[in-house]
């Protein structure tokens, strides 16, 4: 299906990501369940193969192989583990905000390591009592001299625990303009990353808590200048964040699909296979159908961002119906596998629980179908992906 959009080298970027998610990280799915633990090792040889650089031009040192490759690169890792899926698209929107805020130098110190697995980014921006409100943040920034005195805490922070370079928001000022963002090591003094929480799914990932206590940052540090904030925060959940879940998710329903599949081929009932009862046929095929309308609104999403080309609506939209469709075809296949996807030692149960992590980031269901309406009524708020449109284009690519 996605040759309506990709050519050749996005092929053979879907089977070289294949091959390594089946060789090397299915191997360890297991142990990750069991743990519940961040996967350091397994995250750093992921990062390695340089497809956290996959939208980082190839001058930089990265893959340039656009929105179109990010998404493949996510979607065929989170078929095997979404936990790793997961840590591939949550480092991938810190390279966002240094791609379309970072200056010259900043873009030359941090991109090339970043491209070659070297340094995983991240990007901290929600709080404990505002939420998903970013404009409720109170976290600070106060500038002392040629340094900023950072101070607040910071929750849900993707790859928390392995990230070298957190990108932090913080408020400088009062109101929309009183946001700043900025790069922070994750070894300079004042920050202190929280101790890791087992979670319902995604285990391997980590999501934690970032605590900065007087923590001192150059002003070099600084990404954009004062009160680029907002918009920081905003266009790497539209551009990148709404996009890597929508990958995330397209994978795991990818995953539900094929063992569902399989399950009903093996199981017998009556001397037929599962599948067999029309009960269950009808379920298999909601599930096969919902995954190909689900991929084509996520391929047509970033097919459109890739190109420079107006595309909120199309990825609020993506987001919207690859998590719907995953968590109800995560439910037809437990309903299929009966008793048998209540135990661990099939992966269906899996899904469901992994499914459930990708619904609230870059907004939930509700969050997008009501700017959806605003798309719908003419009262749009402006489109990011017109905004960053020369930041994000890519040259066509075989």
């Amino acid at each position: 299906m996605d040759g309506y959009f990709a050519g050749q080298l996005h092929h053979q970027l879907r089977q070289q990501v294949r091959s390594f998610a089946e060789t090397e990280v299915k191997p360890r799915v297991p142990a990750m369940e069991a743990t519940r633990s961040v996967h350091h090792d397994l995250s750093r040889a992921i990062a390695r193969q340089g497809w956290i650089g996959a939208t980082i031009g190839r001058d930089l040192g990265g893959m340039g192989v656009g929105h179109l490759g990010k998404t493949i690169i996510i979607e065929e890792l989170s078929r095997v583990s979404a936990a790793m899926g997961a840590m591939v698209q949550a480092s991938q929107l810190g390279v966002a905000k240094i791609l379309h805020f970072g200056n010259d130098e900043q873009r030359k110190t941090w991109l090339p390591p970043i491209a070659a697995g070297e340094c995983l980014p991240t990007i901290a921006v929600t709080e404990p009592e505002s939420g998903g409100h970013v404009l409720g943040m109170s976290a600070t920034a106060v500038r002392d001299g040629d340094e900023y005195v950072l101070n607040g805490r910071k929750v849900y922070v993707g790859n928390s625990h392995v990230g070298d370079l957190h990108g932090i928001v913080l408020r400088t000022g009062p109101g929309s303009k009183g946001l700043t963002a900025f790069l922070v090591e994750a070894d300079r003094p004042g920050l202190r990353v929280g101790d890791e929480k087992p979670t319902m799914g995604l285990h391997g990932f980590g999501f934690g808590e970032l605590t900065l206590e007087d923590c001192r940052v150059p002003v070099a540090n600084r990404l954009g200048a004062e009160g680029d904030g907002l918009a920081v925060a905003y266009s790497s959940s539209v551009l990148y964040g709404r996009a890597n879940l929508t990958a995330v998710a397209l994978g795991i329903h990818q995953a539900i699909l094929d063992d569902t599949a399989r399950f009903c081929e093996e199981r017998h009932r009556y001397g037929e296979p599962l599948h067999a009862l029309p009960s269950v046929k009808l379920k298999l095929g909601q599930i096969q159908s919902r995954l190909m309308t689900a991929r084509l609104a996520a391929y047509h999403a970033v097919h459109l961002l890739d190109r420079g080309l107006p595309c909120d609506a199309e990825l609020m939209n993506a987001k919207l119906v690859n998590v719907e469709s995953t968590l109800d075809s995560a439910r037809n296949a437990m309903e299929i596998h009966a008793a048998a996807g209540l135990f661990t030692d099939r992966p269906v149960e899996r899904y469901l629980r992994d499914a459930h992590h990708i619904f609230a980031p870059a907004g939930t269901s509700d969050v997008q179908l009501l700017r959806l309406a605003e798309v719908a009524l003419g009262a749009g708020k402006g489109q990011w992906s017109e905004r960053l449109a020369d930041a994000v284009r890519m040259a066509p690519v075989a």
